[in-house]
Parts: C-alpha cells; structure tokens; sequence
C-alpha cells in the first residue's frame, strides 16, 4: 500500500489531474463487508488516484484469497474497474514525469490484477470484451517487462485465447512481434499463438486470417529459432498442424521449406528424447498435411550431407526403426502410467513416417515415376529391408499381447467364449484380461498406425513369415473391424488391406472364417452399395475404395484352393448385387466398386455347386441388365478409365453368358 501511495503524484502528473488528497483505507481491513465496499467505492471514482489505491487494495485482497469462494462481489469488483484505466496502466513509460520503477510498478500492478482475475472469473466473463480488450495493452507490455512479469502476461494471455473470442481479438492485433520476439526464451508464447489459431479456426469467417497468420508467423518465428536447436517451435508446430483443418492451412506455405530444414538439423544432431518426440511428430504432421511436397523435403537425399556419407532418409528411418525396436519391450508395462498417451502417439507418429517413406521408396523405384534427388545404395536397401520386417515382427507381437490384455485374454479365442465382467475393488473389468484398467485398445493411435504399416509392409515385401504371423491377429483384425463404425479410430481399411494378403497363406482363410470374417466384411459391403448410390454422402469416394477392397478381400476367399465351393450363406451377396442400382451420376469410383460387385457374385456363381446354380438362375437377368447398364455409364469416362473397366465388364458378361447357357 505504501509504494501504491507514493507513485499517486506520478499517476496524477501523467493523467494531467490536479493534486488530491487520496481516501484514506480502511482502518480494519478484517472487516470483509466494509473492505468490499471501500474497494468498489475507491474503483469507481473518477479520480485516478483513489482508482489507484482501489487497485493496490483489490490486489492485497486478491492475493489473500478473499474473494476466490464469493464469484458474486469478485464480478462486482470485476465490472467497478475501468477498463481504459487499465490500459493507460500498462502503457505507463518511463518519462521526465515517470521514473523507471514507477512505470514499471504501474504496468506490474496492472498485469498482477488481470492475472488474477482471468484465473477467479466465471467462463462467460472470460469472453466479454471487458477483457479480450486488453489484450492488445497486455502483447505491448511485453516489451521490456521483467521475466517475472513476462510470464504472468504470457499466462494471462493464454486464458484469454482459450475461448473463441479472445483468440479472434488476438489474430486480429496488427502488431505480435512484441511475443514472437521472446519465443525463444518463453516457450509459453508458442502455446498461446497455437490456442490462438485453433479456437479462431472453428469460426468460419475467420479461417483465411487464421491461414494468413500462420504463414506469416511461423515464417517470422524460424528466424528468431534459427540459432537454436528449434526443439520447442519444432514441437509445438508438430502438435498445432494436426489439430487445424485443411482449410486453416496454408496451400503452399513459405515456411515449408524451412521448417523441414531446422527438421533435418535436429535429426542429424542427436537430440534428447524431447527433441525425438518433437521432430518424429512433427515430420507425421508434415506428411498427413503436405502428402504431395513433404515427402520429397524430408527423404530426399542431400548432397551437401557429410555423415558418413548415408543418405539423411536412411538416417532418419534407422533413427525411427530404434525407437520403435527398442520401446516394445516396455510398453505394455506403461499402459497404465501417465506417460504412455505420450509414447503412443510418437511411436504411433513414427509408424505414419515409415509408411510414408515406403510409398515414397516404392514410387522412387518405378520406372514411371521420376523422384528427384532419391537414390540409396543397394546394401543400405537391403539393411533397411531387415530392419523394417523386425520392426513389423515386433509390431505383430505387441499388437497380440496388447489386444489379449486388452480384450481377448488369450490368442484366437472366439469372443462368444469370453466371459462377462467382474467387478472388483479396482473397477469393473473383463475377466480374462490383465493389465489394462480399461479396455481402450479400439482408441490407441499406436494400434491404427501399427495395423496401417504392417499392412503396408506386406503388401510390399513378400515376406511369407509375416504373412503368416499376421494371421494370428486375425481374432484382432475382425473385431476392431466390427467396432469401427462406434468407434473413435476407424480401423476398416488398412485391417482390409492387410486382409489382402493374408489370404495367400494356407492358414489365412481358415483363420478368416473362423472369426466370422465373411459375414462382418460382407455385411460392410452391401450397406456400402445401398449408400453410394441411394445417396452422396460426404466421404462417398472412400467408402467406395473400402467396399473395392472388401471384394478382393472375398474374391482372394472364393479363388482359395482350399474352397472347393462357396457356402450357402455367402450367396446371399448375389441377391444383393442383382438388386443393386445405378445412377447416371455415379463417381468413377463407385463405377468400379459396382463392376467388382457384379465380379464377386459371378465367382460365386461359377464356383457354385450346380443345385446351388439353378437355384439362382433368376439373378441372370437382373446381372446381365446392370452389366448393360454400366456399359453405358462406363463409355463416359475418359478413355484410359474406359478401357479398363470395359474390358471387366466384357469378363463378367461373358461368364454370366455361359454360366446361363450350361444352365
């Protein structure tokens, strides 16, 4: 109070306010009521001085934490402020008026009391312009203001920008460099421009000054990091660019370039754990943000590189495959602690670079395909080789141990033989599980990042061991295929991609069937069929692709050795081929899907015992009508297209014909 009375004739000076003597305080300040009411008469006097001592006394009462339990008299006291007072506080300078510590005590008081009041104010108060409007004083505070005093903006910063309004009124302040100029030092200032960004970006009309702002700012915060290691901008860019729409990113960002520079820097630089997190999770976002540019940036080689000669991209993924190898082991032991969301997303984010790269590695290797500055030497190839399919091996192994502590309880047992719950002093559980305290499994990234690259790799590389091993998670495969649909992750089509393949093995449609594989990716396929046509529904393209998938999937069944004929409840599916309908609208897309439709019931038709075949000679003409159907809407298509969808139609219509002409 005392220094709060000295710098009355300062205030006064600065305010051009003639001399008056200040209300004296209240002589028994335990008294709450009389207390109140002083601080609310003192705040809301005209006089800059009296406001001054009310601010100084609302403090010592904040502080005291007098007011924390009383939300009624804190909005009270909160409305008696005024707000250009304040304002004029933290503009406070030093002047021939105004000394050093003067200024500095006005913009500290200031700062202190908004902190404090944006931590004790109700949730709608913090979205009132009473407050988002000072936030253009509070960036311009920063300037020269103490770390203590930095760090009490930057916090009061941040929860103003955490709702909508505040963070709009922040996007829109024409000058920040007061915050990216300390970026380095304050890393508390990367979360508030990434709260920023996020909350703005969910209001519509703000999404293309979301865009602008990002390309500039981060353009501005790589030359303030370009001395340091980054790992700080690096991981907040990492955990922002995932959480923003398409639309509130950059098409082609100026920062692209240099930001997978300071990328490359840190990987070549051995970092701490913190720096692998960041530059594993932000390379993932890059590559699910920029599919087309990021690739090349970040696997290409470098010519200038001077690590023993290696390519960076073989660096990198080595770098990716240890940690993956090397955190296995320990992970189901983590499954409770409050670090594993944390490890699964970066090894979930390693996994995403490793499929990328393998597409990348796949695309360079095609004739057809020009990758520039992409090449490695065929031992490196064979060495990455060796250590993807261990890192696959290991994957394989964690998914089944962690599916049967999640859910199963034991490899391959059918889930009609699990039993129920059990409820117990830790919770209501499954009985045959162990480890986990919920059964989350269907929500770990790490399991969708895991199941997308195993499905990748042996698709890729004909490994007939990892074919095999993949098939003992099949049990896995069909559930999580089932719950998709309810769930968070939706894990369909990579769990179809992978399904693929693990038909070749002889082991592979036994265990397919035994989990009642047909009946749950069937049932996906026909409702997948009445939706593409009967309405165009967002999303209408990848349906398509996955039901494409679905009738490999059963195709790779049907044309198995080991089935000498089709079951009676697989036949099903010609009933509703031969009631599907098209539509002159139809995608290319769907084109395709309809025709590996009709492919499907014709395999069928053929592998079909012949009491089966006659029973279904109804479903002649209604096949042979949609084949001429799509023959027509097949012609519009440009001619590569055409070509070949013509030339399956041709193949599904001959063996129809000759299927009725036996018949």
């Amino acid at each position: 109070m005392k220094k709060s009375l000295r710098n009355q004739k300062a205030i006064m000076d600065e305010t051009n306010l003639s001399p008056q003597t200040a209300p004296a305080e209240p002589s028994n300040l335990t008294d709450a009521a009389a207390t109140f009411e002083k601080m609310q008469e003192l705040l809301k006097t005209k006089n800059d001085t009296s406001r001054f001592v009310g601010l100084a006394l609302l403090k010592s009462v904040l502080d005291n934490g007098q007011l924390a339990q009383d939300p009624i008299r804190l909005r009270i006291l909160w409305e008696a402020l005024s707000p250009k007072f304040l304002d004029r506080l933290l503009h406070a300078q030093e002047n021939e008026k105004i000394s050093k510590p003067e200024s500095r005590n006005m913009v500290d008081l200031s700062v202190a009391i908004l902190h404090t009041f944006t931590s004790l104010l109700p949730q709608d108060a913090l979205k009132e312009k009473r407050l988002t409007g000072r936030i253009g004083p509070l960036v311009k505070a920063l300037v020269n203001s103490p770390p203590e005093t930095t760090q009490f903006i930057l916090q009061t910063l941040l929860t103003i920008v955490s709702q909508t309004e505040g963070a709009q009124a922040l996007l829109h302040i024409s000058d920040v460099s007061p915050l990216t100029e300390i970026a380095t030092q304050y890393p508390l200032v990367l979360d508030v421009l990434s709260y920023t960004w996020i909350n703005a970006s969910t209001v519509s009309g703000e999404v293309s000054s979301v865009c602008e702002s990002i390309d500039k700012i981060i353009s501005v915060l790589l030359v303030s990091f370009r001395q340091t290691d980054a790992v700080t901008l690096i991981q907040c860019t990492g955990s922002l660019i995932p959480k923003l729409g398409p639309e509130a990113l950059p098409s082609s960002p100026r920062w692209l370039i240099p930001l997978v520079s300071i990328l490359r820097k840190l990987v070549l630089r051995k970092p701490t754990a913190t720096g692998r997190a960041a530059y594993t999770n932000l390379a993932a976002a890059l590559l699910q943000a920029y599919p087309m540019e990021s690739p090349i940036l970040l696997f290409k080689d470098d010519a200038s590189g001077s690590v023993e000669s290696k390519p960076f991209s073989y660096l990198f993924i080595n770098l990716l495959l240890i940690d993956l190898r090397s955190s296995f082991p320990s992970l189901l032991a983590q499954l409770n602690s409050t670090q594993y969301p944390d490890t699964s997303q970066r090894l979930a984010a390693a996994f995403d670079v490793l499929s990328s790269f393998i597409g990348f590695l796949v695309r360079s290797l095609d004739d057809d395909t020009s990758i520039p500055s992409f090449s490695m030497p065929p031992d490196l190839l064979l060495k990455l080789r060796k250590d993807i399919a261990e890192t696959i091996s290991l994957c394989i192994e964690y998914l089944r141990d962690r599916w049967d502590a999640s859910v199963a309880g034991v490899s391959g047992l059918h889930p009609s033989a699990r039993t129920g719950t059990s409820t117990t002093s830790e919770g209501t559980r499954l009985t045959l599980t162990w480890e986990s305290v919920k059964d989350n499994v269907n929500a770990d990234p790490l399991t969708l990042a895991g199941i997308r690259t195993l499905a990748i790799w042996i698709r890729e590389d004909e490994n007939e061991n990892l074919r095999n091993e993949s098939c003992g998670l099949m049990d896995m495969f069909m559930e999580l295929y089932k719950t998709s649909s309810e769930g968070p992750l939706d894990f369909r089509y990579p769990i179809l991609l992978a399904l693929e393949v693990t038909m070749l093995p002889e082991n592979g449609v036994e265990a397919f069937l035994g989990q009642c594989g047909w009946e749950i990716i069937s049932e996906d396929l026909t409702s997948i069929l009445k939706s593409t046509v009967e309405a165009h529904i967002s999303g209408g393209t990848s349906m398509a692709s996955r039901g494409l998938e679905i009738v490999r999937v059963l195709l790779a069944v049907v044309d198995h050795p080991s089935i000498f004929s089709p079951r009676e409840e697989w036949m099903t599916i010609i009933t509703h081929v031969s009631s599907m309908k098209t539509s002159a609208t139809l995608l290319a897309s769907v084109l395709e899907l309809q025709i590996g439709a009709l492919q499907l019931a014709t395999a069928l038709l053929s592998k079909a015992v012949k009491g089966v075949q006659k029973r279904y000679v109804t479903s002649f003409p209604p096949l042979l009508g949609i084949v001429n159907q799509l023959r027509g809407l097949v012609e519009k298509l440009d001619d590569t297209e055409c070509a070949d969808l013509t030339a399956s139609l041709d193949d599904v219509s001959l063996e129809l014909e000759n299927l009725r002409d036996i018949r």
